[in-house]
């Protein structure tokens, strides 16, 4: 692995969830088994609670959280707030709710990672941590129903930078997506950078382009996109602003530059989040991502009798114009993170054309990952004894240890 982690390394870790009653996501519940047997990591499960007696009985570094808070007012510029006028939350509480959100960032990182300020106040074993290599937070719907939600907590430490300054990013998956958190951890530990998550929200053909927008699309989008977005999880570090050469780039975070990361935070705005179903409010990220940038599009599915699949899609994002980003951004929700993403066609079977990548697709959540690194996956998934079930990497490209030969040699997706 690049990141000069080895499997043997990464055993022992675990996988931190914090949340108690799963949502409608089937990955949201942790399948232990999979992590144990494939994965050799431990997983374990603390109650939402815990944030709430944390906060309460003020658990964390009182200090930083002024640090925080200073740093948010200053680089975190509010956006947007698109709730009717008479649900809207006042000055007041959109206030509490930064307070609020900044206080979770902070317990979710010292659950993970443990804290040694924590010591000075008399918690000894809450500054221990859970030792854990990625984490996911399981909002919906009794959290969001009454706290602010957690798309800051975790759009800031998916990011690789804070009000600490530049620094590796963490692995904390929305909704407690456990297997998006896992190819977040494999494509962090192969590329060292930060990892986009999203929701394969919607497949926008050229046609309904042209129908909706009046403009036809070109260059690399001309055959059709795929609106990747979420509610406000995704790293900063996909908001294309980081440069080399020019171009735009996602780099290990000891290559940002302080500029870069100000340029990630000034090319975001912080929507209230929408009190329609996140009752308790919040703060959404929201921004269009920039360039043309290689990425990787990955999810491992569980499948019944069979166990885990990797699925992958090497391709670009796109920049399509302002204009027609508007119009199509406002089908869903406008306050989100954008990445318009279109995968490498082959012109066969799944990757015939981009309505058939996202129809074979296992899960409405995704993965980007900086470069084309889907030949990396596969040789990572074949030696995690993974099969890959989808990809559209060139043959050449492709290692697998000689065992796999036992599984078939014709046909080796």
């Amino acid at each position: 692995v690049k990141a000069g982690l080895t499997v043997a390394e990464i055993r022992g870790k675990s996988y931190l969830s914090i949340g108690s009653v799963s949502m409608g996501i089937a990955s949201s519940m942790i399948q232990e088994d999979f992590f144990e047997d494939y994965l050799g990591m431990r997983c374990e499960a603390g109650d939402r609670s815990e944030l709430i007696r944390r906060m309460e009985e003020e658990i964390y570094d009182r200090e930083e959280f002024e640090l925080a808070l200073n740093w948010v007012k200053k680089y975190c510029r509010e956006g947007e707030d698109i709730n009717r006028d008479e649900i809207r939350h006042d000055r007041e509480q959109k206030d509490k709710n930064w307070e609020t959100v900044v206080k979770m960032t902070l317990i979710i990182r010292d659950l993970m990672t443990g804290n040694e300020k924590l010591n000075d106040l008399g918690f000894e074993e809450e500054a221990l941590g859970h030792n854990a290599i990625a984490s996911g937070f399981q909002g919906q719907r009794q959290w969001t129903d009454h706290f602010p939600n957690g798309d800051f907590s975790e759009a800031i430490l998916n990011s690789s930078f804070d009000w600490n300054g530049i620094r590796e990013p963490y692995i904390v998956s929305t909704e407690n997506d456990t297997l998006n958190a896992v190819c977040m951890l494999l494509g962090h530990l192969m590329t060292n950078t930060a990892q986009i998550f999203g929701d394969i929200r919607t497949y926008w053909s050229p046609e309904s382009v042209k129908r909706v927008t009046g403009k036809t699309l070109s260059g690399k989008a001309k055959n059709g996109i795929i609106h990747f977005l979420n509610s406000g999880s995704a790293t900063l570090d996909g908001t294309g602003r980081q440069r080399k050469d020019g171009e735009s780039v996602m780099k290990p975070f000891w290559e940002i530059t302080p500029k870069e990361a100000e340029a990630c935070l000034e090319a975001t705005r912080w929507c209230p989040a929408n009190l329609e179903y996140f009752r308790g409010g919040g703060y959404s990220s929201q921004f269009k991502t920039v360039g043309e940038m290689p990425v990787t599009m990955t999810r491992i599915n569980l499948i019944k009798g069979q166990g885990p699949v990797l699925q992958i899609a090497e391709g670009y994002t796109v920049d399509i114009p302002d204009d027609v980003h508007d119009i199509l951004n406002r089908r869903t929700d406008p306050i989100w993170p954008t990445t318009w993403f279109v995968p490498n066609l082959t012109g066969e079977n799944a990757f015939k054309d981009v309505y058939s990548v996202m129809n074979n697709w296992g899960s409405n959540h995704g993965v980007l990952s900086y470069e084309h690194v889907g030949d990396l996956f596969i040789t990572l998934a074949s030696m995690l004894r993974i099969p890959v079930s989808m990809h559209n990497v060139p043959e050449e490209r492709i290692f697998r240890p000689s065992a796999w030969a036992a599984f078939g040699t014709k046909d080796l997706e």
